[in-house]
């Protein structure tokens, strides 16, 4: 049996918020005369998409094809962020808008060590996406999954009508979640929600036995297919109709959690487009956050580091 499908006839498509994450890397060798903080000699710059362009990035990385919808800024950070698209192979329509500017994230690093984030972002004045819902629905007959990435920044203003559209296409939908209401989501076919995000929503749990009581009533009430809660160390666990189903974490060096979310959700969605049920696409996104929360920053995991994870940790 193989480890993992094959994810080149894969087709997906991506829309949602999306992000520059801009890292300056340094030395650290004095503190400031003017206050007691370091002072960064910056040697480096480096630029990763972040979002729902992040999720995108993922899904290619691991072989998939994948197109991306949203909305940016027309600025300097748009175009690093297009140019960063195009050497990830990601098929990115992102609409100027010149009443935006596009979110970017910085993060100042010395010696390994975050020592500072900066973020660089509005909230949109006007619905940012409407003028993508045409090419939204005109998309939807080519790809096998969508992925809605929801950073609350806007882009997905029209969600609701988005999951619609899937609907009536007979295309899964993937939601990564944001915020306190979830109504918006409703009749998905999979959210994503962390420990944190399900905990907003769905309150405080006393016990495992408590925690699947209270993902089941959500994902009743919001008639979805399935519930997928990622749990950072503790692992991811799977609610649907037939049960619930936990995957442990396995035991590693956790270097930075940044964008983890993204990696489950591509993964996620790779496996079903190739076929695969949901445990099993649960395995390998676990298997591939566990790998992604090794590196700094916004990360991504090849198929040659996940086969090789495979292979070691059968």
């Amino acid at each position: 049996m193989k480890l993992l499908p094959d994810f080149g006839r894969c087709r997906l498509l991506v829309a949602g918020d999306v992000m520059l994450d801009r890292y300056w890397f340094g030395d650290v060798n004095r503190i400031s005369p003017e206050a007691p903080v370091p002072v960064v000699q910056v040697r480096r710059e480096e630029n990763r998409p972040g979002g729902a362009a992040n999720v995108a990035r993922n899904i290619a990385a691991l072989g998939g094809h994948v197109r991306l919808l949203s909305v940016v800024g027309n600025d300097e950070a748009a175009d690093a962020l297009e140019s960063v698209l195009v050497k990830e192979s990601v098929h990115a329509s992102l609409r100027r808008d010149p009443e935006l500017n596009t979110t970017v994230k910085l993060r100042v690093i010395g010696q390994r060590q975050q020592l500072l984030r900066i973020d660089f972002e509005q909230a949109p004045s006007h619905e940012v996406l409407q003028s993508k819902l045409g090419e939204f629905e005109e998309r939807i007959g080519e790809v096998d999954v969508v992925v809605l990435s929801d950073y609350g920044k806007g882009g997905l203003t029209h969600v609701a009508r988005m999951i619609e559209i899937c609907r009536d296409h007979k295309k899964p939908v993937l939601v990564d979640p944001k915020g306190s209401d979830y109504s918006r989501y409703h009749g998905a076919t999979l959210i994503t929600p962390n420990r944190a995000e399900f905990r907003e929503v769905a309150g405080r749990w006393a016990n495992e036995q408590d925690l699947t009581h209270r993902a089941q009533a959500l994902r009743k009430s919001l008639d979805l297919d399935a519930l997928i809660v990622t749990r950072s160390e503790e692992g991811m666990s799977l609610y649907t109709a037939a049960g619930a189903k936990h995957e442990a974490t396995q035991a590693r060096e956790v270097f930075d959690v940044s964008g983890a979310g993204d990696t489950v959700i591509g993964a996620l969605a790779l496996m079903m487009a190739a076929g695969a049920e949901l445990p099993q696409a649960m395995h390998i996104a676990n298997r591939a956050a566990g790998i992604v929360v090794g590196k700094l920053g916004t990360a991504t995991v090849s198929r040659e580091e996940l086969l090789a994870d495979l292979k070691a940790h059968p």
